[in-house]
């Protein structure tokens, strides 16, 4: 570790402060100290550090207003609470201040040093910042600030709660916060919380001993293992069961597992994202969700706004995709009318919808060009020409399907068509030996079409 590291010490505890200056220094950091807020302030004011750790009480004022003055003054530097054992209230508020972490009394010394370590891997990649893979897209004022309050909350090591509709991209501000903190060489793991059934779910998350139970044949790493270093994401957290909400507030507080069947409790160093599309706060209201793992895992909310209400998006976002589906090739257009109608609808399932709608588009376009008939929006007609920023008019309900029409012998009419363009597609693969570009220009239609309905019919 470069010797130029510095970090400072505030406690008034001359055992607790030889004690950090020893460990820091061991790490090769330059370590000075201050026994109160004042002289910390004035250390700060003088020389400039990679690290700040403050005990919560000191004699002339509290670790919090100091932590609020290094937020104020030097966003840039991570700063560390040391809290009381179990004092849970004062470190969720150093968090929401703007500290970096916490770490309690009596000091577990590995932890520290997994907290410096972070501390200083994140002040490398502020000098040296790299390309995240995931990208948010759009240029709206709600996208801006949503990628601002990214790069600050990633500086972090609070729980994020991250709140949106379905398919908005939560997963993917997930993976940026990771990305652009100091776990970003460490594993990010997602985890569906609704798709773990109910009495799997403990041994997934914190993994199992041999024996522990039937089907038990070895030991089992859980989820949070797997996370060691780096991120775990909770999507649709609000599926947990009561009990695990227990558990998993135990583990946040603490920071150990205890896998099914083992007598001891290991440590875990994991930042915990978590997300759902459902209103968490009413469920707690509801007696669904427990409160206080509420107040836990939503120290910093994130707010993903829905496509409809950064409408000016969709134009960028639209095109990535096209391009994305196109791979090597030429990317589809969209025409003026398909663009309108595209602003114009409403997205119940925002980008995840979007996507969707584009695929399919691509799939079925006769030429280059996607026009608003390809897109397949419900009231197409209804949607086009009505200005991008002008309120929606309501669309008329669907009305109830008929009958399906029949072929003599019976069979659904879908069916027999599906059956007479399989055919169809078969008898001109084999004219053509398979030759898929002339198999299409034969049918008359394009080449991402065929592609489409190969995949559709199931033919090889």
């Amino acid at each position: 570790m470069s010797p130029s590291r510095s970090a400072l010490i505030v406690d008034d505890e001359r055992d607790i402060r030889e004690l950090l200056v020893l460990t820091l220094g061991r790490m090769g950091l330059r370590v000075d100290t201050a026994v109160d807020v004042a002289s910390a302030k004035a250390q700060l004011a003088q020389d400039k550090y990679d690290l700040c750790l403050t005990d919560m009480r000191l004699p002339d004022g509290s670790g919090q207003e100091l932590i609020e003055h290094i937020a104020q003054r030097y966003p840039e530097l991570p700063v560390a609470m040391i809290t009381a054992y179990g004092n849970v209230e004062a470190a969720v508020n150093a968090l929401k201040a703007g500290a970096f972490d916490f770490v309690t009394k009596p000091v577990d010394l590995a932890v520290l040093r997994r907290l410096v370590q972070h501390a200083l891997e994140l002040n490398e990649q502020r000098k040296a910042p790299g390309p995240a893979s995931a990208r948010l897209l759009g240029d709206s004022p709600r996208m801006q600030q949503l990628r601002q309050t990214i790069g600050r909350v990633a500086r972090s090591q609070a729980p994020v709660y991250i709140s949106g509709e379905s398919g908005v991209g939560k997963e993917l501000v997930a993976r940026l916060i990771h990305e652009q903190g100091s776990r970003a060489g460490g594993p990010f793991i997602p985890v569906n919380c609704g798709a773990i059934p109910s009495e799997l779910m403990e041994s997934e998350l914190f993994g199992h001993r041999k024996g522990s139970f039937t089907g038990a044949h070895a030991d089992k790493e859980g989820l949070f293992q797997a996370a060691q270093g780096g991120t775990l994401f909770l999507d649709e957290v609000a599926e947990l069961p009561l009990h695990m909400q227990v558990k998993l507030l135990r583990v946040i507080q603490e920071k150990t597992v205890r896998p099914i069947g083992s007598q001891t409790e290991q440590p875990v160093d994991v930042r915990i994202l978590s997300a759902t599309h459902k209103n968490l706060a009413r469920l707690v209201e509801e007696g669904k969700f427990r409160q206080d793992l509420y107040y836990r895992i939503n120290v910093i909310e994130l707010a993903v706004p829905p496509l409809r209400q950064r409408r000016e998006d969709i134009p960028l976002i639209a095109q990535s995709i096209l391009r994305r589906l196109a791979g090597d090739g030429t990317p589809a257009q969209l025409s003026e009318e398909a663009e309108a109608a595209l602003l114009a609808y409403p997205f119940p399932g925002n980008v995840r919808e979007l996507e969707n709608i584009l695929e399919r588009a691509v799939a079925l376009c006769d030429n280059a060009t996607i026009e608003a008939v390809d897109l397949y929006l419900p009231q197409v007609d209804q949607l086009i020409g009505q200005e991008a920023d002008a309120p929606l008019r309501p669309l008329q309900p669907t009305p109830p399907p008929a009958a399906l029409p029949t072929g003599p012998d019976g069979t659904p009419l879908p069916e027999v068509m599906e059956q007479m363009e399989r055919e169809t597609i078969q008898r001109a693969l084999e004219a053509n030996r398979y030759n898929k570009t002339k198999t299409a220009a034969q049918l008359g239609i394009t080449f991402r079409a065929l592609r489409y309905k190969l995949k559709k019919l199931g033919i090889e």
